[in-house]
């Protein structure tokens, strides 16, 4: 393979041949200020040095170098053939010299090289001498394009104070040179504006931080970076790019406050939460790092509360205490300020925090009463006569002038009619006798107004609690419905009674059961305690009679722990039931309501099962009824269903004639044609005139009926199932005789139908169809 390495034009060829034992290689190395050249050659072709500059053609065509054989004896005997790419059009080649020519100037940007192959054949046999040889040409560049910076503008941010050397971004520029050769493509990069700030590696375009830099004095940079390509060297070419260089906020500030001493008031009648006033305080830093948390330090935190405005960050005083004019008039609050987020880097530098001093006066106003507590609670017993005393109530005027207080209830008429107050003096007594039953606890509320200034009103509640005192019986918690067996024996337990007692007990209740004194020798039960306030009902002999007597009443006595002891009487009915020895609830309840009535089981049975089949046999006829009404109904579905025919098709009005075809109704192929026409007018006149006489039995009304059925079956426009065809028949007639048009001596056939032509064009199409149709009749 023959190859030459030239600075701007390389001609490089590529033999399709083996290389051989015999090829002679000579090297020849030539230097001067064009070109370096190593040349090679083989037996049988020859190539001479080749080069052309890269779009620095300026005489066409220009020759580029020779390519001859070893076999060219020089007579013209042998032809030069080029072929490839750009042959002919870019390259040429003298076919008796062999010498390659250029036509254009060639740009390495849109092809850096070009494939050909050469030839040389016998001018006479037309056979090759050579065989082809194909060789690529490399077009050498040269500096032709400017650097580019195709992301531009660049816009960089990083956090203030960042140390040096902190890279902040990069900036890239390409170059359509070719970066293989020579120094074309190199590019070098360099700072023109933003000194000493930052810096820029040549070689990378990396933007670095030269000294720290704080954004509360600047917080952002211009910068201006260049790039040249040839390392920089003479005749570069170059391009700028500027970057915007943005300083993040970081917390390296303390927040201050404005003042280092406020001024406030605050009226002693201000409520709890009121805002006090607003002290500020600044931050050079900004968003999150300028947040701020202020506090109340010192006893003043108390009675003081201060809270931050997030959108202005000011600390806000407000009062968390009443504060009173005649007892302290004046506050010196230290509010103190500190940053909500820190960083942790700069906790060197100092505390981030500041402290002012805020003095707060207390103003002074008419205040209201002032009760002696916030609420009181009193008590009284139940009962107690009306007048009793229940408490007093005690309100004074907190100013100077010691205003008188006047007492007054502002319930409900409900709670007036229970209590009333002095009001002068704030007693409290009872207007009638409370029943702790009723109500153990009152509610009331209690105003203080001064007399001086009515609309100073102060309240207060006032919580009564009524003392409980044994004035209620015990007495039988439900009704118990006891019933006793006519079989059963002496001692047998026939029922559990208990007691309640609506009356409070401190001690809890207890109750003490026994059977009245005036029921103990004469009664056949008795009553065991069973001293857990519950007793048990029993038997003292065996075997009841219902007949002889169905109800037995006991007299139960009931003993309650109150001071004094409370007793009641309570009747127990104790009911005789037909039953051997346990008692079935439902039975005997039942059993005793018929035995009042005067009926037996046997009879209560057989009522109830006479009350069961009249209602079976009820069931059952509403039940075949439905399924005959269901029977019938489907019968009825089932006739009709396939008799219903239905036509969609819908007629464009008497103007449309090309809805539907016409001719139908002129011929009368359309009509029944298994028979022929009638004179149906005075068949009917003639039937009707008979029908005067006969009714629907005779047989002109069945042969007509008969007809009418057999024309219906031989109809071949009819539908091909059965169907239902009606006739009615109008009966005898009356004396005022037909109204009908059937019984005119005039058929269809006599009328003249023309002047419906004169009515307008809107019965033009009806007059055409009645001449149609009596001209089908002629």
């Amino acid at each position: 393979m023959n190859y030459y390495t030239l600075p701007y034009l390389v001609l490089t060829l590529v033999q399709l041949w083996p290389c051989s034992p015999g090829m002679q290689k000579k090297s020849i190395k030539r230097t001067d200020q064009s070109f370096t050249a190593v040349r090679r050659v083989k037996r049988g072709w020859i190539w001479e040095p080749l080069f052309v500059t890269e779009e620095q053609i300026t005489k066409m065509p220009l020759y580029v170098g020779q390519l001859k054989s070893d076999l060219d004896k020089e007579d013209s005997s042998l032809q030069y053939i080029l072929t490839g790419e750009g042959a002919g059009s870019i390259f040429i080649i003298d076919e008796y010299s062999g010498k390659i020519y250029v036509k254009q100037k060639l740009d390495r940007e849109k092809k850096p090289f070009y494939t050909l192959r050469a030839q040389a054949i016998n001018r006479n046999t037309h056979l090759p001498v050579e065989p082809e040889s194909e060789f690529i040409i490399k077009v050498r560049d040269i500096n032709d394009h400017e650097p580019q910076f195709l992301d531009g503008p660049y816009v960089a941010t990083i956090p203030e104070m960042s140390p040096e050397g902190t890279s902040v971004t990069q900036v890239t520029a390409t170059d359509g040179d070719d970066p293989s050769y020579g120094n074309n493509a190199r590019l070098l990069y360099s700072l023109i504006q933003g000194q000493p700030y930052f810096s820029v590696e040549p070689k990378t375009g990396v933007i670095r931080m030269a000294s720290q830099m704080d954004r509360e004095t600047k917080d952002q940079y211009l910068v201006i970076i260049q790039v040249k390509d040839m390392v920089g060297q003479a005749g570069a070419f170059s391009a700028t790019a500027t970057v915007t260089i943005n300083l993040s906020d970081i917390n390296d500030n303390a927040p201050k406050f404005q003042q280092r001493l406020y001024y406030m008031s605050v009226s002693e009648a201000a409520p709890v939460g009121t805002a006090i006033g607003r002290v500020t305080a600044e931050d050079s830093d900004v968003g999150e790092n300028a947040a701020m948390k202020y506090f109340i330090e010192g006893d003043s935190r108390d009675v003081f509360d201060i809270i931050t405005d997030n959108e202005t960050q000011e600390g806000i005083i407000l009062l968390k205490k009443r504060v009173d004019y005649e007892t302290k008039r004046r506050y010196s609050v230290q509010a103190k300020v500190v940053n909500r987020y820190i960083d942790e880097r700069f906790l060197e530098e100092g505390p981030f925090e500041d402290t002012t001093i805020v003095k707060i006066n207390v103003q002074d106003a008419d205040e209201p009463p002032v009760f002696t507590l916030e609420n009181y609670v009193m008590e009284i017993a139940e009962g107690a006569v009306s007048g009793s005393l229940v408490g007093v109530i005690t309100a004074r005027d907190p100013d100077n002038d010691d205003s008188p207080v006047r007492y007054s209830i502002v319930n409900g008429m409900y709670l007036k009619r229970l209590f009333s107050i002095n009001e002068h003096n704030g007693t409290i007594i009872t207007t009638k006798p409370l029943d702790r039953e009723i109500a153990a606890w009152h509610n009331i509320t209690v105003t203080a107004t001064e007399t001086k200034n009515p609309e100073k009103i102060s309240e207060v509640n006032v919580y009564i609690q009524v003392l409980n005192v044994n004035d209620h019986e015990p007495e039988f918690p439900r009704y118990y419905e006891t019933f006793v067996c006519e079989n059963t024996f002496s001692g047998q337990l026939i029922q559990n009674i208990s007691a309640v007692d609506k009356d409070d007990s401190e001690e809890g209740h207890h109750f003490f059961f026994s059977l009245a004194q005036e029921a103990t020798n004469i009664s056949h039960f008795t009553v065991k305690d069973n001293q857990d306030n519950t007793a048990g009902i029993f038997t003292v002999k065996s075997g009841f009679s219902r007949h002889e007597q169905l109800f037995f009443y006991l007299p139960i006595l009931i003993l309650d722990n109150g001071i004094p002891p409370l007793t009641s009487t309570n009747t127990l009915t104790v009911t005789v039931c037909d039953c051997d020895i346990e008692v079935n609830i439902f039975f005997c309840r039942y059993g005793t309501f018929l035995y009042s009535l005067g009926l037996s089981t046997e009879a209560l049975v057989a009522v109830l099962a006479c009350i069961l089949i009249l209602l079976v046999f009820i069931l059952a006829v509403v039940a075949i009824r439905q399924q005959r009404q269901k029977s019938l109904l489907s019968e009825k579905i089932e006739e009709f269903r396939e008799n219903i025919v239905r036509y969609d098709d819908e007629g464009g009005g008497e103007e449309d004639t090309e809805a539907f075809d016409i001719s139908a109704l002129r011929t009368r192929t359309a009509m029944r044609t298994r028979k022929p026409r009638k004179n149906i007018t005075t068949e009917i006149h003639s039937r009707y005139r008979q029908s005067l006489q006969v009714g629907p039995d005779s047989a002109v009304f069945r042969q007509f009926i008969s007809e009418k059925l057999e024309e219906a079956n031989m109809d071949p426009s009819a539908p091909p199932y059965d169907s239902l065809q009606t006739y009615a028949f109008e009966g005898t007639g009356s004396l005022a005789g037909s109204l009908s048009s059937l019984g005119s001596n005039t058929s269809d056939m006599d009328q003249n139908y023309e002047y419906l032509a004169d009515w307008g064009p809107q019965f033009k199409q009806l007059a055409s169809v009645y001449a149609s149709c009596r001209n089908g009749w002629d």
